[in-house]
């Protein structure tokens, strides 16, 4: 495992690379303790359909040396480490990267940082906002879950029992004949909408579920105009959302909301969130667009993070996990 090995060498002055190929963003970046340096990315876009994980890790294979040498040409000095995520994500693209990573560090001689890629998406949501110890809605393709840091963890309030929100609007979308991504062409159709029709709404507690949703919003866009049932997903869905995240502020009795996940780019989720935050007084951040979906940056920051705690990850421990859960990170640098 991972170990804790102090604080040697912690200069002014950090420089840390990180590389993010979970799904379809290829990336890398090297960020200081001031901003992003430079980042560069090469996406994988399917010809057809969602993305399928063998084509993606090859789209990386082809294309990581391109990226990491754009990246390289921009460096100030040395890097100090090589960040990459070590999960959640496609494990084809995962392992792609991860030998990159593990590749890039020896070639340095600069240590490895493995990080969890949900948490990433939190910590570089903090460092570009004013949001200090939020209670964060993530959403993205594959990830929906509401989390807050608590005694060493980032603990999760409420999650998806079965697919996130992302997948959810790319697999309605794909049914209504919408090419991938779906979520933008959803979102823009919404704005056209004349009527709400009424779609199952799934809370169970503290989690949520959007596959029935998926298939009874197929199942409407058969009887009614298609801005209108994108509408009605978005609603329902966005709802869910917000009503556990609302449930998790009133529990852990924080100030602070910080929306994170490529989904957050979604105006109207950004509205009904920014109400709520309002109606309760309460702050609520969202980073910029560039900060939102998968992204080298947010590696390389919480790599930054996990350095100057004294982390490091040994090659031997640097096994990807596709199912890691941020609640199994120990956090180290709060």
């Amino acid at each position: 495992m991972p170990y804790n090995c102090g604080h040697e060498n912690l200069m002014s002055g950090i420089s840390i690379l990180g590389l993010e190929g979970t799904a379809w963003n290829l990336s890398a970046a090297i960020v200081d303790e001031d901003d992003v340096v430079v980042e560069n990315t090469a996406t994988y876009k399917p010809p057809t359909g969602g993305i399928h994980p063998r084509e993606a890790a090859q789209h990386h294979a082809n294309h990581i040396a391109g990226v990491i040498r754009k990246t390289l040409e921009k460096r100030r000095g040395r890097i100090n480490a090589v960040a990459f995520s070590m999960g959640p994500g496609l494990g084809p693209c995962l392992r792609t990267v991860a030998t990159a990573a593990r590749a890039l560090a020896l070639s340095l001689d600069a240590p490895l940082i493995g990080v969890n890629h949900c948490i990433a998406h939190i910590e570089v949501g903090i460092w570009k906002t004013p949001a200090h110890d939020p209670v964060a809605l993530y959403v993205s393709g594959a990830n929906s879950q509401v989390l807050s840091y608590r005694a060493g963890h980032y603990r999760v309030f409420g999650e998806t029992l079965d697919i996130g929100i992302g997948n959810a609007l790319d697999k309605f979308a794909r049914s209504a004949g919408l090419s991938h991504p779906g979520g933008p062409k959803v979102e823009e159709l919404a704005k056209h909408a004349t009527q709400y029709i009424k779609l199952p709404y799934t809370v169970k507690g503290m989690d949520f579920s959007f596959s029935g949703l998926a298939t009874a919003a197929h199942e409407a866009s058969r009887k009614y105009p298609l801005p209108d049932v994108c509408h009605s997903f978005q609603e329902t869905a966005f709802a869910m959302l917000v009503e556990v995240t609302e449930r998790a502020v009133a529990h852990t009795g924080k100030s602070e909301v910080l929306l994170a996940g490529g989904v957050g780019a979604n105006s109207r989720l950004r509205e009904m969130l920014g109400v709520m935050c309002n109606d309760r007084g309460i702050g609520f951040y969202v980073p910029e667009k560039r900060f939102m979906g998968d992204n080298g940056a947010m590696i390389a920051y919480l790599g930054l993070l996990m350095y100057k705690s004294g982390y490091r990850t040994e090659i031997p421990d640097s096994k990807v996990n596709p199912d890691y859960r941020p609640d199994d990170a120990v956090v180290t640098w709060r």
